[in-house]
């Protein structure tokens, strides 16, 4: 498989260097260049042609939800992750109605910023699990809108026993390396678990996947607001 081309763009050196250190770790991720603001970014996208673009929120001159969409103009096909420090309900509708495929929070582990790369890459939305539970706590005052999961047709039936299991923990905010640890299986296992969850279900986001779990009874509201950010 080709690697991963990503950019990294935030206006904090040091920041952008811890990044590149942790995904050059990765076999499969090529970090092919960086830019501190937007209009660098732009340049860059448009000479580099990344498959990624790792995109901080707040930056001098351009923000990151302006360059998302310009990202967009110049190539659709490239995917925009959100990088923030903000846990904010609007930064993160507008990141995703702009184009984003994900919104990680930056004080998150390592292990999660991989995993959200890897899901994006996989044409998943990733949301860090704070944010998720965000979602889940407004539509639980909101009252749920019943048209997202009822359309699928299907039920927790349609599951076998560890697509049940590991949805209950996707749905805990538990992300892909952590699953795998707790069921002392292989990563990638749990990335094919995960795929043919959503595809049964028809679920596209990890906030959608959590409200199908609340409905369906596979996890407790209580259970999930009690546990920690």
């Amino acid at each position: 498989m080709p690697s991963f081309k990503v950019l990294i763009v935030d206006d904090h050196t040091l920041f952008r260097e811890g990044v590149k250190s942790l995904l050059e770790k990765q076999s499969d991720i090529e970090v092919i260049g960086e830019a501190a603001n937007g209009q660098a970014t732009l340049e860059k996208v448009k000479n580099l042609r990344p498959d990624m673009v790792l995109l901080d929120i707040a930056m001098p001159g351009l923000s990151g939800l302006d360059v998302i969409s310009q990202i967009k103009k110049i190539d659709s096909r490239i995917k925009v992750l959100m990088l923030s420090m903000y846990e904010n309900e609007e930064y993160l509708y507008r990141s995703l109605k702009a184009g984003a495929c994900g919104y990680v929070i930056k004080k998150a582990a390592a292990s999660e910023l991989v995993s959200s790369i890897e899901a994006a890459r996989a044409g998943e939305v990733y949301l860090s699990p704070s944010m998720s539970t965000q979602l889940v706590r407004k539509y639980l005052m909101l009252g749920a809108d019943e048209t997202q999961d009822d359309a699928t047709g299907l039920t927790y039936d349609a599951l076998t026993d560890r697509e049940r299991e590991i949805l209950r923990l996707l749905a805990l905010g538990k992300d892909n390396k952590n699953i795998a640890r707790l069921l002392d299986i292989a990563y990638r296992t749990v990335e094919t678990h995960r795929a043919n969850i959503m595809k049964k279900l028809n679920l596209h986001t990890l906030a959608h996947l959590v409200a199908f779990a609340i409905r369906s009874g596979i996890i407790n509201p209580d259970e999930l607001l009690s546990s920690p950010e």
